[in-house]
């Protein structure tokens, strides 16, 4: 029997099936990534009923999906287990695997996973971006790859979900630029350190400030171990990097008022690897910085842009406008139904 209609049989003898798998399924998935929680926490970012709420999850807990401890509900083995069994079927369902395919279209690129919810409404949904980017990384990593990291909260997002696997732990992390404003858990240099901590795998730093003057730049790059990291950057196998508005980056850069005021000017909504650019994708401005080059990013034989919420809808269409047909983006429905509808 052909599965569509089979699906399409269940669906009229049992019409609210769909709904109330994409309801448990989204329920199970917020616990999974975000446990110990509470109810009130899963009520405010499924934007559902208390009643719901407290309903659903005596259902998982009785089916030893979840389990209550003194913090708040987690995901059990089984739970976990679960969710990848039934991730297909929630992608089919809630729509998503067909705006994966519209989106990767559309962008022109290799693939695109879609998380479900909206990064701008809710911050969680950053957890489930890194868990499918390192899902992807695990998938296409192979033994004694070298990985280029960008900086971001985005990309931070995956330290939670590493672990020293057998396609990871032999990689060799590398910091894709150098430093950026004062964040420091943002930044490349210490992304690199506990990515590889985490894998137990080798790193590569850069500990130089990324906005350099033109004779500072041309005066470093001759240095032999900074020559030895760009000449890296020729080889990498993959690159995992995020997408900024053109906006917070340069707040996060300290950009002086002139450029704040080019940006503005010409319009500028995306960055990526220093590079500004407007809404038909064309750059009009870059910054001097000691990191890897645009060019060298398009000669990576993989790469994974992580990027979500409704507001970097414009930064990622600009972006994938000058990006690689070998990208995987991972996004969320916020940012994909913007760009989709738009």
């Amino acid at each position: 029997m052909d599965k569509n209609f089979a699906s399409d049989s269940v669906q009229q003898l049992v019409p609210e099936l769909p709904a109330l798998l994409q309801l448990r399924y989204r329920i199970l998935q917020t616990i999974s990534v975000s446990g110990p929680t509470g109810r009130r926490a899963i009520q405010d970012a499924l934007k559902i009923t208390e009643r719901s709420v407290r309903n659903e999850t005596t259902l998982l807990k009785n089916q030893k999906l979840i389990k209550i401890t003194t913090k708040g509900m987690v995901c059990t083995e089984n739970g976990f287990a679960i969710l990848e069994q039934l991730k297909p079927i929630f992608q089919e369902l809630s729509g998503l695997a067909q705006k994966e395919k519209a989106l990767a279209k559309l962008l022109g690129i290799e693939k695109v996973v879609i998380v479900p919810g909206n990064l701008e409404e809710d911050e969680g949904i950053k957890q489930l971006l890194g868990k499918e980017a390192v899902a992807h990384l695990t998938a296409i990593a192979k033994k004694d790859n070298t990985v280029a990291i960008t900086g971001g909260s985005s990309v931070a997002s995956l330290s939670n979900f590493l672990t020293p696997s057998k396609s990871l732990n032999t990689l060799s992390f590398v910091a894709a630029r150098g430093s950026i404003g004062d964040e420091m858990k943002y930044q490349a240099n210490t992304l690199v350190s506990e990515f590889a901590s985490k894998c137990q795998a080798t790193f590569r730093t850069l500990y130089l400030p990324e906005n350099l003057s033109k004779n500072a730049y041309e005066a470093i790059i001759k240095e032999p171990v900074i020559k030895e990291i760009l000449d890296l950057y020729e080889k990498i196998d993959i690159v995992i990097h995020g997408i900024g508005t053109a906006k917070e980056m340069a707040v996060r850069r300290n950009a002086t008022s002139e450029l704040v005021q080019l940006l503005e000017q010409k319009h500028a909504v995306g960055e990526a690897f220093g590079y500004y650019f407007d809404e038909l994708g064309q750059i009009i401005y870059r910054i001097n910085t000691i990191g890897i080059q645009l060019n060298q990013v398009k000669k990576s034989p993989k790469i994974i842009a992580v990027a979500g919420g409704a507001f970097k809808a414009k930064a990622i269409q600009a972006y994938f406008k000058n990006a690689a047909s070998q990208t995987t983006l991972i996004t969320d429905e916020g940012a994909a139904n913007a760009i989709l509808n738009g």
